[in-house]
């Protein structure tokens, strides 16, 4: 095949239709977006900027592929994943994201209605998906990804899953996703056996000599650790060993004595165990709140109670209702959600939100970096030229695989590198697209089986 069309819905930055065109062109072959989708203002702005003069059509449910069904071969999508991901409610096909997965398969429907169905698809999602929703019996997956993969079966598709760590194949993030890759199944399987891996460092696309940042959170860092030790460290108030610094441990909101620290620590690994659960009447979580009576039973200290409320007043420990797990279900699909338990009494939890301080990890560049997040991505510390500075635009965009300058619009805009991590924290990993596109147009190219 010396040229093929396809349609980009849920475009984002563009990421897999990248992946995809780079792909075809290391096969030789022509490309046309004839259809992209997407609703996100400055992801259109985004996708103005990188094509300009083409047309973005905004809401994927006003889509209508029907005049250009006939020139349509290949379909990507990555459908939003807020549904399925662990850091959103994770109410899949009960929240009305979720529910965006069938407008890719009326598109398809809509292609095979006028006699031309699409020859194959690259969706794209969170690891979540996989176990989301109620287990199946005989199916790898939970009831949302089967239910997927079984309209896309019905459909007339040869179906595949794989979940794929961005690390190995050549980018220089640990980022695990989902990949849903289809073909007509007229046409042999794609194969997907086998993909060339590689590895790459934050080192080897790290931007240096750019400013840092001098702060009373820096300052007091750089008093306890030399730069080289920051690499690879986290700040956030939850257990994670010697790579971790807590808040308390650089005094950040205010100054605590040492028997709070140590206090704190015990703490810290406590309210984990399974006991307390049973105790309190709630299914486990990893971090419960704990009553004054219940901290006794471990720390018989004088003065606990006059302790607690010093480290609530500096806020370093909350009292809350512990969570309980609550059951949604639609008739069909299940999810589950953690809601305060008005009903049992109040305790005293670490303040773990880690959004909270001014640099959340400290990247280590001789290592593939952690998965970037939209909501944290503008607390990633890098250490350069002896301190400590925040991710940079171009940095984000070579940490998924995009040139440094594709988003330059927006390098000397006031918000634009919030705009640019927001963007990028949603977006995929345009290596990986381009490894799985080119086995996609390779099993294309063979023809069908039976022609």
């Amino acid at each position: 095949m010396s040229s093929i069309n396809f349609v980009d819905l849920f475009a984002g930055l563009g990421g897999i239709r990248l992946g995809f065109e780079q792909a075809a062109s290391k096969l030789g072959v022509k490309t046309s977006c004839i259809l992209t989708s997407e609703i996100k203002p400055s992801a259109i702005e985004a996708l103005n900027h990188i094509h300009p003069g083409e047309k973005v059509d905004n809401d994927v449910r006003k889509v209508k592929i029907k005049k250009k069904a006939r020139s349509l071969h290949v379909v990507l999508g990555g459908f939003p994943c807020q549904a399925f991901s662990a850091a959103g409610k994770g109410l899949g096909f009960m929240d009305t994201r979720g529910t965006l997965f069938f407008e890719i398969e009326r598109l398809i429907e809509e292609s095979k209605n006028v006699g031309r169905k699409p020859k194959g698809f690259i969706l794209e999602n969170v690891e979540g998906l996989v176990r989301h929703g109620e287990h199946i019996d005989g199916s790898p997956y939970g009831s949302t990804l089967t239910t997927i993969v079984n309209k896309l079966k019905a459909a007339g598709y040869h179906t595949e899953v794989l979940v794929l760590d961005s690390a190995n194949y050549g980018l220089p993030q640990s980022r695990v996703r989902v990949y849903i890759v289809g073909i007509d199944d007229a046409y042999a399987p794609v194969d997907l056996k086998n993909l060339p891996r590689s590895t790459k460092t934050f080192g080897e696309i790290m931007d240096h000599g750019l400013p840092t940042v001098d702060s009373p959170l820096t300052r007091k860092l750089l008093e306890m650790y030399s730069p080289e030790e920051l690499e690879g460290k986290s700040m956030k108030d939850k257990r994670g060993g010697t790579t971790n610094i807590h808040s308390w441990d650089v005094e950040l909101k205010g100054p605590v004595s040492s028997e709070e620290k140590l206090f704190l620590n015990e703490l810290l690994h406590e309210r984990r165990k399974h006991q307390w659960a049973d105790i309190i009447g709630i299914d486990w979580m990893d971090g419960m709140p704990l009553t004054t009576e219940q901290i006794s039973s471990f720390w018989k200290h004088k003065g606990l109670q006059k302790m607690l409320d010093h480290l609530v007043e500096k806020k370093y420990l909350v009292l809350e209702h512990p969570k309980k797990r609550v059951r949604h279900t639609d008739g069909i699909n299940v999810s589950y959600t953690r809601e305060p338990d008005t009903t049992k009494p109040k305790g005293y939890n670490i303040v773990t939100g880690k959004l909270s301080f001014e640099f959340s990890q400290f990247l280590d560049p001789s290592k593939p970096t952690p998965t970037m997040v939209a909501m944290d991505m503008h607390k990633i510390g890098v250490i350069d030229n002896g301190g400590i500075r925040h991710l940079s635009i171009s940095e984000g965009l070579k940490l998924f695989g995009y040139a440094p300058d594709t988003l330059s619009y927006l390098e000397e805009r006031k918000n634009g590198k919030d705009i640019a991590f927001d963007l990028l924290g949603n977006s995929v990993c345009v290596p990986v697209i381009e490894l799985l596109a080119e086995r996609l147009l390779l099993a294309i190219s063979k023809g069908k089986r039976h022609e």
